[in-house]
Order: structure tokens, then C-alpha cells, then sequence
């Protein structure tokens, strides 16, 4: 991936899950990936590891000793990185986090509340709400978290990851994923294999959303859509068509909203991608 940030923790270098290799061909962490905010990593755990965990967050670990770990959008300058050993004993490793420079707006005014009161949103809200994080605590066992994604379409990028207003000194809510704009009713494609977690229309932010499970706690949502043309249950591959652009729920105008998501961390699609060619 053009955007990656190498990182790797062993003194020579280690292979990556796409290239198959064992387990117990690893003395330390071996990764690679973006080791910045919004970033993540992937690679392969110390042989014998039986858990492992990053800050706070246990990670997945498949048979082969792989693994996938990201960090938030804010995330720490330093992160420890942990292996539970079937010896008992614990290898720990830390991460040196590279901090962005955020698109930071500041507005010499209050922000502005949604409309209407608290308990009213709150009642359309909840089970909105309830249903999203329902879809992303699934886990389906998809394998698209291997792979280096591809964008689900192309167009005038209207929207960065991590942007922010400022309102009078309190900070409103950060952008969470990536805008794509390229014209109403624009076919786009899953990014990576996985399986559809939700596919529903009529969401009063969302619109039309859809979710997909990468595998290993990661997500992708998709934002918007005018038209969804996948199930839920369903598992689909690279590059196949998933919806169509729109400008449901709450939007100004026709646009993809992608946004992925790792546990509670927020992540930038475009380290996953590289720029838009």
C-alpha cells in the first residue's frame, strides 16, 4: 500500500499475513501498516502466543498467529503492544503512534443542537443506534481484513477524515470517514471481502446504510446510499457492487460517506487505500 508506514519490530524483515507465512517462524512482533492515528498494523504475533493485546484492546489472533490492530483517529503517542505466551510469560513491545495535523475550523459561534428536543431524537435515535452497534459487535469470521483495499469509488473527494469545528472553544463532533462525491446514483463497491452485518434504508442520519464485517473486529459503513442492491447475511467480495450513491438521511447534497472502524477506534480509509489516482 503506497500510504503504509512500515514498522517492523524484528530485526530482519518479517512476512506479512498475505504471504502465508508460520507462526513459528516468528521470534517477535512482525508488522507492518500505518503506525500513525487513524492508522493500524498487521502482522504476526511472537510464536506461542496464546492473546494478544494492544493498549487496552484484545486483538484477534488466527491459527497462523496473525493478527489486525488499528488505532484512533486521537489515539496516544506510545501504545504497548502484548503477547500472552502458552509459557506464561509476557512479551511486550512498544509502539511509537505519529501524530496528524487535523483540518481544524474554529467558529465564533455556539454550536448549533440538531433541532427539536433531546427525548424526541433520542426516541427515533435509539433504536437506530442499537441496530449499528448490534451490526458491528458481529463477528463472521470474513477474512477481508488481509487484504489491501481498494477504494469503493472514485470521485472529487468532499470530505476528509478527522476534520473538526471548533465552536466558541468546544469542540464539535470529528469527521469520522471519507466523502466521495462522484454524482448522484454512482454505482460503489465493497473495498474488501466480508460479509454484509446491515443493509437497511431509512436510517434518520444514515439514509441508506449499509455494513460490511472485515473479519478481525473491523468494519466498514457506507453512508447515504440511494439504492442498496445486498442483503444482510450476505458475503460478498472485492470490488463487488454493494449499493448506489445518494443523498439520504441527513446530507447536503449526493455523496458516499465510508468511514472503517476497529473496536471503538476511528479510522482513516485512506491509509488503507492511498491516494485517489
Amino acid at each position: 500500500m503506497a500510504a503504509a508506514v512500515l514498522g517492523w519490530a524484528a530485526a530482519s524483515p518479517a512476512s506479512t499475513p498475505e504471504d502465508g507465512a508460520s507462526h513459528a517462524q516468528t521470534p517477535r512482533f512482525a508488522w507492518s501498516g500505518a503506525l500513525t492515528q487513524g492508522g493500524f498494523i498487521r502482522g504476526f504475533a511472537p510464536a506461542g502466543a496464546v492473546a494478544v493485546t494492544v493498549g487496552d484492546t484484545p486483538v484477534d489472533l488466527a491459527e497462523d498467529g496473525s493478527f489486525f490492530a488499528a488505532f484512533d483517529r486521537d489515539a496516544p503517542a506510545a501504545v504497548q503492544i502484548e503477547a500472552q505466551l502458552a509459557s506464561g510469560q509476557v512479551h511486550g513491545e512498544a509502539l511509537a503512534i505519529a501524530p496528524r495535523q487535523w483540518q481544524i475550523e474554529r467558529i465564533a459561534t455556539a454550536r448549533r443542537s440538531g433541532g427539536g428536543s433531546d427525548e424526541a431524537y433520542w426516541k427515533i435515535r435509539e433504536p437506530e443506534y442499537n441496530a449499528i452497534n448490534a451490526a458491528r459487535a458481529q463477528r463472521t469470521g470474513a477474512k477481508g481484513w488481509r487484504q489491501d483495499f481498494m477504494w469503493p469509488v472514485r470521485g472529487r473527494i468532499s470530505g476528509r477524515f478527522g476534520r473538526q469545528r471548533i465552536y466558541n472553544g468546544e469542540p464539535g463532533a470529528f469527521h469520522t470517514g471519507i466523502d466521495i462525491a462522484p454524482g448522484n446514483g454512482v454505482p460503489f463497491v465493497a473495498p474488501a471481502d466480508g460479509v454484509v452485518v446491515l443493509a437497511r434504508t431509512g436510517f434518520s442520519l444514515e439514509g441508506g446504510l449499509i455494513i460490511i464485517d472485515h473479519g478481525s473486529g473491523l468494519n466498514s459503513a457506507f453512508l447515504h446510499a440511494s439504492k442498496i442492491v445486498v442483503r444482510e447475511g450476505e458475503a460478498v467480495t472485492q470490488g463487488q457492487h454493494i449499493g448506489n450513491v445518494g443523498a439520504t438521511g441527513r446530507a447536503t447534497g449526493p455523496h458516499l460517506h465510508w468511514s472503517l472502524k476497529w473496536g471503538d477506534a476511528r479510522l482513516d480509509p485512506l491509509l488503507f487505500t492511498g491516494p485517489m489516482n
